[in-house]
Protein backbone atom coordinates (compact mmCIF):
# COMPACT_ATOMS: atom_id res chain seq x y z
CA UNK A 1 0.00 0.00 0.00
CA UNK A 2 1.26 3.44 -0.69
CA UNK A 3 0.25 4.51 2.89
CA UNK A 4 1.35 1.43 5.35
CA UNK A 5 0.50 3.71 8.28
CA UNK A 6 -1.78 6.61 9.67
CA UNK A 7 1.43 8.45 9.86
CA UNK A 8 1.88 7.78 6.17
CA UNK A 9 -1.56 9.25 5.46
CA UNK A 10 -1.45 12.51 7.71
CA UNK A 11 2.08 13.10 6.10
CA UNK A 12 1.44 12.82 2.59
CA UNK A 13 1.43 15.93 0.32
CA UNK A 14 -0.68 14.31 -2.10
CA UNK A 15 -3.32 12.09 -1.36
CA UNK A 16 -4.83 9.61 -3.74
CA UNK A 17 -7.29 6.44 -3.35
CA UNK A 18 -9.36 4.18 -5.28
CA UNK A 19 -12.65 3.04 -4.10
CA UNK A 20 -14.43 -0.68 -5.24
CA UNK A 21 -17.22 -2.41 -4.13
CA UNK A 22 -21.06 -2.96 -5.08
CA UNK A 23 -22.58 0.02 -6.51
CA UNK A 24 -25.18 1.71 -4.50
CA UNK A 25 -22.68 1.26 -1.17
CA UNK A 26 -21.11 4.98 -1.61
CA UNK A 27 -18.19 4.97 -3.47
CA UNK A 28 -19.77 7.97 -5.52
CA UNK A 29 -21.52 9.28 -2.69
CA UNK A 30 -18.14 10.31 -0.85
CA UNK A 31 -16.41 10.93 -4.36
CA UNK A 32 -18.40 13.68 -4.81
CA UNK A 33 -18.03 15.09 -1.56
CA UNK A 34 -14.01 15.64 -1.42
CA UNK A 35 -14.54 16.53 -5.32
CA UNK A 36 -16.92 19.42 -3.84
CA UNK A 37 -14.36 19.96 -0.99
CA UNK A 38 -12.04 21.87 -4.09
CA UNK A 39 -8.77 19.42 -3.62
CA UNK A 40 -9.87 16.59 -4.80
CA UNK A 41 -10.15 15.34 -8.19
CA UNK A 42 -12.47 13.07 -9.02
CA UNK A 43 -11.51 10.05 -11.83
CA UNK A 44 -14.87 7.74 -12.65
CA UNK A 45 -13.71 4.91 -14.64
CA UNK A 46 -17.48 4.61 -15.67
CA UNK A 47 -17.73 8.14 -17.30
CA UNK A 48 -14.38 7.02 -18.57
CA UNK A 49 -15.93 4.20 -19.83
CA UNK A 50 -19.14 5.57 -21.64
CA UNK A 51 -16.89 8.77 -23.39
CA UNK A 52 -13.71 7.03 -24.48
CA UNK A 53 -13.65 3.80 -25.13
CA UNK A 54 -17.69 2.69 -25.78
CA UNK A 55 -18.81 6.47 -26.73
CA UNK A 56 -18.45 4.89 -30.25
CA UNK A 57 -20.52 1.96 -29.67
CA UNK A 58 -23.38 3.14 -27.87
CA UNK A 59 -23.79 6.20 -30.93
CA UNK A 60 -23.73 3.48 -33.77
CA UNK A 61 -25.94 1.56 -31.59
CA UNK A 62 -28.90 4.69 -31.23
CA UNK A 63 -27.62 5.45 -34.93
CA UNK A 64 -28.96 1.40 -35.76
CA UNK A 65 -32.24 2.24 -34.25
CA UNK A 66 -32.90 5.87 -35.63
CA UNK A 67 -31.78 4.49 -39.02
CA UNK A 68 -35.08 1.78 -38.70
CA UNK A 69 -37.65 5.00 -38.97
CA UNK A 70 -37.61 6.41 -42.31
CA UNK A 71 -37.82 10.00 -41.48
CA UNK A 72 -34.47 9.57 -39.26
CA UNK A 73 -32.83 7.69 -41.51
CA UNK A 74 -33.14 10.29 -44.44
CA UNK A 75 -32.06 13.26 -41.72
CA UNK A 76 -28.90 10.84 -40.74
CA UNK A 77 -27.92 10.07 -44.27
CA UNK A 78 -27.84 13.58 -44.89
CA UNK A 79 -25.63 14.92 -42.23
CA UNK A 80 -28.73 16.52 -40.85
CA UNK A 81 -29.22 15.32 -37.80
CA UNK A 82 -26.18 14.44 -34.79
CA UNK A 83 -27.37 11.28 -32.47
CA UNK A 84 -24.74 11.31 -29.45
CA UNK A 85 -25.17 10.18 -26.06
CA UNK A 86 -25.63 12.57 -22.87
CA UNK A 87 -23.32 10.96 -20.56
CA UNK A 88 -22.56 12.64 -17.04
CA UNK A 89 -21.06 11.31 -13.65
CA UNK A 90 -24.47 11.47 -12.04
CA UNK A 91 -26.26 9.50 -15.86
CA UNK A 92 -24.53 6.70 -17.14
CA UNK A 93 -28.05 5.26 -18.44
CA UNK A 94 -26.38 5.27 -22.41
CA UNK A 95 -23.79 2.53 -21.69
CA UNK A 96 -26.09 0.43 -19.16
CA UNK A 97 -28.73 0.55 -21.91
CA UNK A 98 -26.07 -0.61 -24.41
CA UNK A 99 -25.29 -3.39 -22.79
CA UNK A 100 -28.79 -4.62 -22.82
CA UNK A 101 -30.42 -7.89 -21.51
CA UNK A 102 -30.13 -11.32 -22.72
CA UNK A 103 -33.60 -12.47 -23.64
CA UNK A 104 -37.12 -12.28 -25.78
CA UNK A 105 -35.73 -9.44 -28.54
CA UNK A 106 -40.05 -8.69 -27.87
CA UNK A 107 -39.19 -8.37 -24.49
CA UNK A 108 -36.37 -5.47 -25.51
CA UNK A 109 -33.94 -8.33 -25.02
CA UNK A 110 -30.45 -9.24 -26.88
CA UNK A 111 -29.74 -12.48 -28.34
CA UNK A 112 -26.94 -14.32 -26.12
CA UNK A 113 -24.13 -13.54 -28.84
CA UNK A 114 -25.08 -10.34 -29.39
CA UNK A 115 -24.76 -10.26 -25.47
CA UNK A 116 -21.42 -11.52 -24.99
CA UNK A 117 -19.91 -9.69 -27.62
CA UNK A 118 -21.31 -6.64 -26.10
CA UNK A 119 -19.82 -7.79 -22.28
CA UNK A 120 -16.63 -8.34 -23.98
CA UNK A 121 -16.57 -4.54 -25.16
CA UNK A 122 -17.20 -3.55 -21.77
CA UNK A 123 -14.65 -5.80 -20.28
CA UNK A 124 -12.13 -4.23 -22.62
CA UNK A 125 -13.39 -0.75 -21.37
CA UNK A 126 -13.23 -0.62 -18.20
CA UNK A 127 -9.17 -2.73 -17.88
CA UNK A 128 -8.34 -0.17 -20.22
CA UNK A 129 -10.09 2.93 -18.13
CA UNK A 130 -8.81 1.39 -15.14
CA UNK A 131 -4.59 1.13 -16.80
CA UNK A 132 -5.95 5.08 -17.55
CA UNK A 133 -5.68 6.02 -13.80
CA UNK A 134 -1.67 7.00 -13.39
CA UNK A 135 -2.40 9.12 -16.74
CA UNK A 136 -5.56 10.89 -14.59
CA UNK A 137 -3.68 11.25 -11.36
CA UNK A 138 -0.31 13.09 -13.42
CA UNK A 139 -3.07 14.69 -15.31
CA UNK A 140 -4.68 16.20 -11.97
CA UNK A 141 -1.81 17.70 -10.91
CA UNK A 142 -0.30 18.69 -13.66
CA UNK A 143 -3.26 20.03 -15.53
CA UNK A 144 -5.28 21.18 -13.04
CA UNK A 145 -3.47 21.99 -9.63
CA UNK A 146 -5.32 19.36 -7.77
CA UNK A 147 -3.84 18.11 -4.62
CA UNK A 148 -5.49 14.95 -3.92
CA UNK A 149 -6.84 12.01 -6.15
CA UNK A 150 -10.16 9.48 -5.82
CA UNK A 151 -10.89 7.30 -8.58
CA UNK A 152 -14.44 5.95 -8.20
CA UNK A 153 -14.56 2.24 -9.91
CA UNK A 154 -17.52 0.54 -11.07
CA UNK A 155 -18.82 -2.78 -9.68
CA UNK A 156 -17.19 -5.32 -11.68
CA UNK A 157 -13.72 -4.28 -10.98
CA UNK A 158 -13.69 -7.42 -9.41
CA UNK A 159 -14.51 -9.34 -12.49
CA UNK A 160 -10.94 -8.87 -13.91
CA UNK A 161 -8.57 -9.27 -11.48
CA UNK A 162 -6.77 -12.64 -9.34
CA UNK A 163 -6.54 -10.47 -6.01
CA UNK A 164 -4.63 -13.78 -4.74
CA UNK A 165 -1.91 -13.11 -7.20
CA UNK A 166 0.70 -10.72 -6.39
CA UNK A 167 1.61 -10.14 -9.97
CA UNK A 168 -1.85 -9.38 -11.16
CA UNK A 169 -1.29 -6.47 -13.59
CA UNK A 170 -4.50 -4.51 -12.59
CA UNK A 171 -4.25 -4.83 -8.90
CA UNK A 172 -0.21 -3.95 -9.09
CA UNK A 173 -0.59 -1.29 -11.46
CA UNK A 174 -3.74 0.65 -9.48
CA UNK A 175 -2.25 -0.43 -5.61
CA UNK A 176 0.90 1.75 -6.69
CA UNK A 177 -1.13 4.71 -7.75
CA UNK A 178 -3.79 4.70 -4.79
CA UNK A 179 -4.39 3.50 -1.79
CA UNK A 180 -7.29 0.69 -2.72
CA UNK A 181 -10.06 1.34 -0.38
CA UNK A 182 -13.17 -1.87 0.23
CA UNK A 183 -16.73 -0.24 0.89
CA UNK A 184 -17.69 -3.31 2.03
CA UNK A 185 -21.50 -3.66 3.10
CA UNK A 186 -23.39 -5.48 5.57
CA UNK A 187 -26.68 -8.32 5.26
CA UNK A 188 -28.66 -4.98 5.65
CA UNK A 189 -26.89 -3.19 2.55
CA UNK A 190 -26.89 -6.46 0.66
CA UNK A 191 -30.98 -6.97 1.43
CA UNK A 192 -31.33 -3.15 0.54
CA UNK A 193 -29.60 -3.04 -2.99
CA UNK A 194 -31.26 -6.57 -3.72
CA UNK A 195 -35.09 -5.08 -3.39
CA UNK A 196 -33.92 -1.93 -5.73
CA UNK A 197 -32.49 -3.56 -7.90
CA UNK A 198 -36.17 -6.14 -7.89
CA UNK A 199 -37.53 -2.88 -8.52
CA UNK A 200 -35.81 -1.86 -11.08
CA UNK A 201 -33.26 -4.17 -12.73
CA UNK A 202 -30.53 -3.06 -14.53
CA UNK A 203 -27.95 -4.22 -16.49
CA UNK A 204 -24.51 -5.50 -15.40
CA UNK A 205 -21.26 -6.82 -16.29
CA UNK A 206 -20.14 -10.04 -15.57
CA UNK A 207 -17.32 -12.24 -15.59
CA UNK A 208 -17.47 -14.36 -18.96
CA UNK A 209 -17.80 -18.14 -16.61
CA UNK A 210 -20.07 -16.73 -14.31
CA UNK A 211 -22.40 -15.85 -16.92
CA UNK A 212 -22.35 -19.12 -18.74
CA UNK A 213 -23.09 -20.81 -15.25
CA UNK A 214 -25.87 -18.98 -14.49
CA UNK A 215 -27.79 -18.76 -17.89
CA UNK A 216 -27.27 -22.33 -18.43
CA UNK A 217 -28.90 -23.16 -14.81
CA UNK A 218 -32.13 -20.21 -15.39
CA UNK A 219 -32.46 -21.94 -18.90
CA UNK A 220 -32.58 -25.53 -16.91
CA UNK A 221 -34.50 -25.08 -13.81
CA UNK A 222 -37.37 -22.79 -16.43
CA UNK A 223 -37.29 -25.31 -18.91
CA UNK A 224 -37.18 -22.31 -21.73
CA UNK A 225 -35.43 -21.53 -24.59
CA UNK A 226 -33.24 -18.39 -25.10
CA UNK A 227 -35.78 -16.33 -27.18
CA UNK A 228 -38.49 -17.30 -24.01
CA UNK A 229 -36.22 -15.69 -21.49
CA UNK A 230 -38.03 -12.53 -19.93
CA UNK A 231 -35.05 -10.25 -19.78
CA UNK A 232 -36.13 -8.62 -16.41
CA UNK A 233 -36.51 -11.83 -15.08
CA UNK A 234 -33.52 -13.16 -15.77
CA UNK A 235 -31.54 -10.31 -14.01
CA UNK A 236 -33.30 -9.83 -11.07
CA UNK A 237 -32.69 -13.88 -10.50
CA UNK A 238 -29.36 -13.35 -11.33
CA UNK A 239 -28.48 -10.44 -8.87
CA UNK A 240 -28.45 -11.93 -5.98
CA UNK A 241 -25.94 -14.15 -7.22
CA UNK A 242 -23.76 -12.02 -8.22
CA UNK A 243 -23.55 -10.22 -5.07
CA UNK A 244 -22.63 -13.42 -3.21
CA UNK A 245 -19.88 -14.25 -6.75
CA UNK A 246 -18.12 -11.27 -5.70
CA UNK A 247 -17.77 -10.77 -2.24
CA UNK A 248 -15.22 -12.95 -1.90
CA UNK A 249 -13.40 -11.30 -4.83
CA UNK A 250 -13.74 -8.06 -3.14
CA UNK A 251 -12.89 -9.45 0.66
CA UNK A 252 -9.48 -10.87 -1.42
CA UNK A 253 -8.62 -7.25 -2.92
CA UNK A 254 -9.24 -5.58 0.56
CA UNK A 255 -7.12 -8.16 2.60
CA UNK A 256 -4.70 -8.68 0.22
CA UNK A 257 -4.15 -5.10 -1.75
CA UNK A 258 -5.28 -2.34 0.60
CA UNK A 259 -8.42 -1.70 3.26
CA UNK A 260 -11.80 -1.92 4.59
CA UNK A 261 -13.94 0.54 5.33
CA UNK A 262 -17.78 -0.15 5.88
CA UNK A 263 -20.78 1.28 4.41
CA UNK A 264 -21.62 2.63 7.55
CA UNK A 265 -19.13 4.05 8.39
CA UNK A 266 -18.47 6.05 5.00
CA UNK A 267 -22.08 7.21 4.99
CA UNK A 268 -21.52 9.29 8.09
CA UNK A 269 -18.61 11.45 5.94
CA UNK A 270 -19.90 14.86 5.77
CA UNK A 271 -16.69 16.53 4.45
CA UNK A 272 -12.87 16.08 3.81
CA UNK A 273 -12.30 16.34 7.08
CA UNK A 274 -14.05 13.53 8.07
CA UNK A 275 -12.77 10.97 5.66
CA UNK A 276 -8.95 12.40 6.18
CA UNK A 277 -9.94 11.41 9.67
CA UNK A 278 -11.37 7.88 9.06
CA UNK A 279 -8.64 6.84 6.79
CA UNK A 280 -6.30 8.08 9.49
CA UNK A 281 -8.26 5.66 11.81
CA UNK A 282 -8.15 2.38 9.69
CA UNK A 283 -4.87 2.86 8.75
CA UNK A 284 -3.81 3.22 12.13
CA UNK A 285 -6.47 0.60 14.25
CA UNK A 286 -5.42 -1.71 11.06
CA UNK A 287 -8.75 -3.62 11.41
CA UNK A 288 -9.42 -4.33 7.84
CA UNK A 289 -5.64 -6.43 7.85
CA UNK A 290 -6.26 -10.05 8.40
Amino acid sequence: MIYSSARDWRGAARKKVLFFGMSGLGKTYVSNILRDSGGWFHYSVDYRIGTRYMGEYIADNAKAEAMKVPFLRDLLLSDSIYIGSNISFENLTPVASYLGKPGNPALGGLEMSEYRRRQEQFRLAEIHALLDTEYFVDRAERLYGYPHFICDTGGSICEWVDPDDPADQLMSELSKQALMIWLQGDEDHTAELVRRFDKAPKPMSYQAEFLTRVWTEYLDQNGCSEADVNPDAFIRWTYAQALAHRQPRYEAMAKNWGVTITAKDIGEVRDAADFDELIERTLETGRDRA
